[in-house]
C-alpha cells in the first residue's frame, strides 16, 4: 500500500479549535479506557533510563494520548516521574484535567511548540504518539534530526500501520465515536450537538483516522528514514513493532550511545 500523504482536518490552520479539541479528546479517552500503549511500557522504560533526567518531554500531545494509564504503569517503578505535555496546537483544556489528576507528574506548555524545533531548555526522554504520520519525510526526518543534534533519547510510536487490518477499525470508528461520546468527560452540549444532532465528529474522526493509516511510515521507511540522518551513528536505534496486548504498536526508539 503507497503512502499517500492527504490532509487530516486536524492539521488545518482554519479548523476550528472547538472541533480540534473534540477529536482529541475523543483519541485520549479511547487510548487510555483500553490501555492500547501498554505493550511498549517496557520501551518507555527504556528511553527514560537512558535519558539524562527523570523527566519525559511529549511532544505534538494532543489532548495527552494516553498517558494517564501509561503514567500508572510506569510511576509503579518510577514515582518521581515528570511528563511535560505539548503541542503545535495545544488543547489547554485537556492538559489542565490531566494535571489535575496527577499534579505531581504531569506539566505542560502553554504555548505552541514545533517538534522540528524543540527548545533547547525541554531536556528529557522525547516521546511522540499518534504523530509522526502528519508529517511528511522531510519535516519527519528534522523531528528525529532535532533529537539527535541536541543529544536527547526519542520514542515515536504509532497505534497503526499503513495495512487493511488498521483501515477494518477506521471505518468503523463512527460507531466508536457514537458508543463513546457520552462517557467522555467534561460533559459538554456542544460535543453532543456535533455528535449526534449535527454529526460533524464522527464524520471528521472517521476521515482522519482512514487518512491517518494511509500516512503511516513502514518499518522500511523508517529505516530508510533515520539511515540518511547526519550522525545517526551516534546513537543506537531500535525501529519495530510491537506485538504485545492489546494492540500491536509501531515504535522508533533513539538512545545515545555512551562514550
Amino acid at each position: 500500500m503507497k503512502r499517500i500523504h492527504a490532509f487530516e482536518f486536524e492539521d488545518l490552520r482554519w479548523f476550528p479549535k472547538v472541533l480540534r479539541d473534540f477529536m482529541t479528546d475523543f483519541l485520549q479517552f479511547g487510548a487510555n479506557t483500553f490501555d492500547i500503549y501498554k505493550s511498549i511500557v517496557p520501551i518507555i522504560k527504556k528511553g527514560i533510563q537512558n535519558s539524562k533526567s527523570n523527566n519525559i518531554i511529549d511532544i505534538a500531545s494532543g489532548g495527552g494520548g494516553g498517558w494517564l494509564k501509561l503514567a500508572e504503569h510506569l510511576k509503579k517503578d518510577n514515582l518521581d516521574l515528570k511528563i511535560t505535555l505539548s503541542d503545535y496546537y495545544p488543547n489547554l483544556k485537556a492538559f489542565i484535567r490531566t494535571k489535575s489528576k496527577m499534579p505531581n507528574t504531569f506539566d505542560f506548555i502553554n504555548h505552541s511548540v514545533n517538534a522540528m524545533e524543540v527548545p533547547s531548555n525541554l531536556k528529557g526522554f522525547r516521546t511522540l504518539f499518534l504523530s509522526l504520520h502528519h508529517f511528511k519525510p522531510k519535516d519527519a526526518s528534522s523531528i528525529i534530526q532535532n533529537a539527535i543534534n541536541t543529544n536527547q533519547p526519542i520514542g515515536i510510536f504509532e497505534a497503526q500501520q499503513r495495512n487493511l487490518k488498521s483501515i477494518i477499525p477506521m471505518l468503523l470508528s463512527p460507531i466508536s465515536v457514537l458508543l463513546m461520546t457520552p462517557f467522555i468527560r467534561p460533559f459538554r452540549i456542544s460535543r453532543l450537538l456535533f455528535t449526534y444532532f449535527v454529526p460533524i465528529l464522527p464524520i471528521l474522526i472517521l476521515w482522519d483516522g482512514i487518512i491517518s493509516v494511509l500516512r503511516t511510515y513502514t518499518v522500511d521507511e523508517l529505516n530508510q528514514m533515520v539511515s540518511k540522518l547526519n550522525n545517526v551513528d551516534y546513537f543506537s536505534w531500535e525501529i519495530n513493532v510491537s506485538k504485545g496486548k492489546p494492540n500491536e504498536i509501531l515504535y522508533v526508539l533513539g538512545i545515545p550511545k555512551t562514550e
